[in-house]
């Protein structure tokens, strides 16, 4: 049940007009929109792979992409050498209970049970911050008919990560809404963790209908309202799933920091016409992204650019760096390997400039 997401087509998913006209050109876009069908996964894993190895901090992500990969082509020993290549390198992990996680549900869908659920009890026993974690080895525990220890995992990680939390994160929904499904099942009665899924949920179907345990007799019955309700169920879950499967892939808007900024427009001065100033270039990563917000545009974010990497990208395309219509293909290149951070931050979050401050206090400010 762990989800993967696809590996995104790098096609612009706006008119190139009004990305230009909100950010100038340090915006890229991306969306999702290849088929699942038509993936030769083992191909897709063998070219991120080489490309983790070309790009060596971005390995954890790209190799976390190449194991699911493996997974979906059912060459499941493979997907774990790639759990065990991240977790026994001397490199730090950004998230090392994920890449746990991952692995305790890859092995136990070949017959590792044991070694899983020891692996599942230890990533429940150091309480990650991160809500994915908890989900994928929650999700493992009732895939295998596990729902009590599901049940068990779910309310420790809404009680961990939510406690006097007044707004729970979008990170965070798929630890209510998997609660609600699995206390369903186990036929328990709403409590107040329940009652704040209902009100996160969005869809017009309720989730108590969705976790409805007796759906499944629907699917054989011959009474043509019961399949019509049926047909909406699913179609409001695909909605939600279609929602969670976009969020990876941002309009991303290119950040640098100051030193990087002054090193860049040093060593190419044909950008200075692109970076005025960093107080500008920090001022128009704000209000782009407003004016896209207000335009209707879902799923922004910020990639944060070094010199030394943007040179590497340029000789990769055989072109100067000082030519500013690299910009927005940089963007979109460190957006595809999982660089992107969510715009606007969570309630409480650093502000995304690096400053130090919250962002409601730093550039979040009205």
């Amino acid at each position: 049940m762990t989800p993967h997401a696809p590996t995104p087509d790098l096609t612009p998913g706006l008119p190139i007009p009004l990305l230009r006209r909100a950010v100038g050109s340090t915006v890229s876009t991306m969306r999702p929109d290849t088929s699942a069908e038509y993936v030769d996964h083992n191909a897709e894993a063998a070219r991120l792979e080489r490309t983790a190895g070309l790009y060596p901090e971005d390995a954890e992500h790209l190799l976390l992409q190449a194991a699911a990969h493996l997974e979906l082509a059912d060459d499941r020993p493979r997907a774990t050498a790639f759990y065990d290549r991240l977790l026994s390198s001397e490199t730090p992990l950004e998230n090392p209970f994920l890449v746990r996680a991952l692995k305790a549900a890859n092995l136990w869908e070949y017959g590792h049970e044991a070694e899983a659920k020891a692996i599942i009890a230890g990533v429940r026993a150091a309480s990650p911050r991160d809500p994915a974690p908890w989900v994928i080895v929650a999700e493992s525990l009732e895939s295998h008919d596990e729902l009590e220890a599901a049940q068990q995992t779910f309310t420790e990680a809404a009680t961990h990560l939510l406690t006097d939390v007044p707004e729970p994160p979008y990170a965070t929904h798929p630890v209510l809404f998997g609660r609600h499904r699995v206390r369903r099942m186990l036929g328990l009665p709403h409590d107040n963790w329940d009652a704040l899924a209902d009100t996160l949920h969005s869809s017009p179907v309720s989730l108590d209908e969705l976790h409805d345990p007796k759906r499944v007799w629907s699917l054989g019955s011959d009474n043509p309202a019961e399949l019509e309700a049926e047909i909406s169920r699913l179609r409001a879950e695909l909605g939600t799933y279609r929602e969670a499967l976009s969020r990876p892939f941002p309009v991303a808007v290119l950040h640098w920091p100051a030193p990087e900024l002054a090193e860049l427009v040093s060593a190419y001065p044909s950008l200075a016409a692109e970076y005025p100033s960093h107080e500008e270039h920090l001022a128009t990563i704000e209000s782009s992204l407003r004016e896209l917000a207000a335009s209707g545009t879902p799923n922004l974010g910020i990639v944060t650019g070094t010199v030394p990497s943007y040179e590497a990208f340029a000789a990769s395309e055989g072109a100067s760096p000082g030519d500013a219509s690299l910009l927005p293909q940089y963007a979109t290149t460190l957006a595809a390997r999982g660089r992107a951070e969510a715009w606007p931050p969570e309630r409480g979050a650093s502000c995304w400039c690096g400053s130090g401050r919250g962002y409601g206090e730093c550039h979040g400010l009205t």
